[in-house]
C-alpha cells in the first residue's frame, strides 16, 4: 500500500507548517492562562480565526452537519503539525478547531438528536466523556458505576475520575454497567446525562503535570430516563470504541509532531553547541540519538498513515490503532528525553518547550490505553494470527 500523501494534503500540510512556524512557535510560551489549561482570550480568538482561514475549522463535524468532514488522515495531518508547538493547552487542537463531537452522538435520533447532537455541532452545548473510574481505567470490565432499570428510568450510582472538560460541560456521555457479570462484553451501556441532573456532583479537580485539570464526578441515585440510553442496553462499549480507535490514531499523529520538533531542536543545538573543542554533532553518542529519533519517526509516520487510511475506508483497524498508539507514544517520549539530554541543563528550564513535551508525552503513555494494555491486546492478536 502506498502511503504517499495526496497532493492536496501535501499542500495543506505545508500551509499548516508555515502557520505553526511563523505564528505559533514564536509566542508559544505566552499563549495560555496561568495553569496552562486554557488559552488567553486574545490568542483563542486569533487561532480560531486562523483555523477558519486555513480550512480546518469544524474538521471533526461531517459536512451534512455544517462541518468540513475531514478524513481521519486529514485530521492526523492537522494534529501532527499543531503538535510541533506547545502554544496550545494539553487538549491540543480541540481548543481552536471548533466543536468536536464524538461518534456516539451521531447515533442519536428523534428528540435526542434535536436536544443534544444538533446543538453540539453548532457549538451551543459542550459534552464530556465519562468512562474512567478509580478502579476501572484501562479495564472497563471492572466498572463499578451501575445503572439499574426502574420503570422508564435508570438509577445510576458510582464515581468517574479524570474526566476532561467536565467543569465546562452541559452534559456527559456516561458509561455505566447494566450487567456487571458481562463486563465490557455486553454489560456496559451509554447514557446521555445532563450535568445539572440531581445527584450529579463535581467533586475533586485534579491538577496534573501536563496542565490539564480533569474532574471527579460522583453520581448518587441519579435518575435518567430510559430514552437517554444510547442504543440498546449493553452496547455502550461498542459505541465508545468507535471514538477510541480514531483517538488512538490521534495520539500517534500528535507524537509525530512532537518527535519532529524535538529532532529539529536537537539537531540544531548539536551543531551549535561545542564541548571540549568540538561540536556535539561530531560525537557518535549524539549522532546515534539523532539517528534513532529519525528512524523511529519515519516508521511511526507510516503506522499513522496506514491506520488512518484503513479507518477512512471503514475497515477494522483496531489492531492498527493499538500498534500506532503504542509505538508512537513511546517513541515521542524517548525523543523528548533524548532532546532533553542533548540540550543538557538548559532543557530543564521553561525557556524551552522541551520540558513540556517531556511532561505531556509521559502522560500519553498512560491515557486512552496504557502502553501495557496496548501490548496486551497486540500480543493477543499475534498469538491468534501467528500460531
Amino acid at each position: 500500500m502506498d502511503f504517499e500523501l495526496p497532493e492536496e494534503l501535501r499542500i495543506f500540510k505545508q500551509s499548516l507548517r508555515r502557520f505553526v512556524d511563523t505564528e505559533m512557535i514564536p509566542i508559544e510560551r505566552e499563549t495560555t492562562l496561568p495553569g496552562g489549561e486554557k488559552l488567553k482570550p486574545e490568542y483563542y480568538e486569533r487561532f480560531c480565526r486562523r483555523a477558519k482561514d486555513l480550512g480546518f475549522w469544524k474538521m471533526d463535524i461531517p459536512e451534512e452537519y455544517g462541518g468540513t468532514g475531514f478524513s481521519v488522515l486529514a485530521r492526523s495531518i492537522v494534529e501532527t503539525e499543531l503538535s510541533r508547538s506547545i502554544a496550545l493547552p494539553a487538549r491540543g487542537m480541540g481548543h481552536i478547531a471548533g466543536p468536536s463531537v464524538r461518534a456516539i452522538l451521531y447515533s442519536l435520533t428523534g428528540e435526542m438528536k434535536e436536544k443534544y447532537l444538533l446543538p453540539s455541532v453548532r457549538g451551543e452545548l459542550k459534552a464530556c466523556f465519562a468512562q474512567t473510574e478509580p478502579d476501572a481505567g484501562s479495564d472497563p470490565g471492572g466498572m463499578r458505576t451501575v445503572a439499574v432499570r426502574d420503570g422508564d428510568h435508570y438509577v445510576i450510582n458510582g464515581v468517574k475520575r479524570f474526566i476532561t472538560g467536565a467543569g465546562d460541560a452541559d452534559f456527559m456521555q456516561l458509561m455505566a454497567a447494566t450487567d456487571r457479570a458481562k463486563g465490557s462484553h455486553g454489560g456496559i451501556s451509554c447514557f446521555i446525562v445532563d450535568m445539572n441532573t440531581p445527584g450529579v456532583k463535581l467533586t475533586t479537580q485534579y491538577k496534573t503535570m501536563m496542565g490539564d485539570e480533569p474532574w471527579e464526578i460522583v453520581l448518587e441515585n441519579v435518575r435518567v430516563p430510559a430514552s437517554h440510553r444510547v442504543g440498546e442496553e449493553g452496547e455502550g462499549f461498542r459505541h465508545a470504541q468507535q471514538w477510541l480507535g480514531a483517538g488512538r490514531v490521534r495520539h500517534g499523529a500528535r507524537a509525530l509532531g512532537v518527535t519532529e520538533r524535538c529532532l529539529e531542536m536537537a539537531t540544531s543545538y548539536a551543531k551549535q553547541r561545542a564541548t571540549f573543542g568540538r561540536p556535539l554533532a561530531d560525537r557518535q553518542s549524539i549522532q546515534w540519538m539523532l539517528a534513532d529519533m529519525y528512524v523511529e519517526l519515519e516508521a511511526a509516520r507510516l503506522l499513522v498513515y496506514k491506520a488512518a487510511t484503513r479507518l477512512d475506508k471503514g475497515e477494522d483497524a483496531r489492531n492498527d490503532a493499538y500498534v500506532c498508539k503504542y509505538f508512537a507514544d513511546e517513541m515521542a517520549f524517548r525523543a523528548a528525553d533524548m532532546c532533553m539530554q542533548i540540550h543538557g541543563g538548559i532543557a530543564l528550564t521553561t525557556d524551552l518547550p522541551i520540558e513540556k513535551f517531556w511532561r505531556q508525552q509521559r502522560s500519553f503513555r498512560i491515557t486512552e490505553g496504557a502502553t501495557e494494555v496496548m501490548k496486551m491486546v497486540i500480543a493477543r492478536h499475534v498469538l491468534k494470527t501467528y500460531a
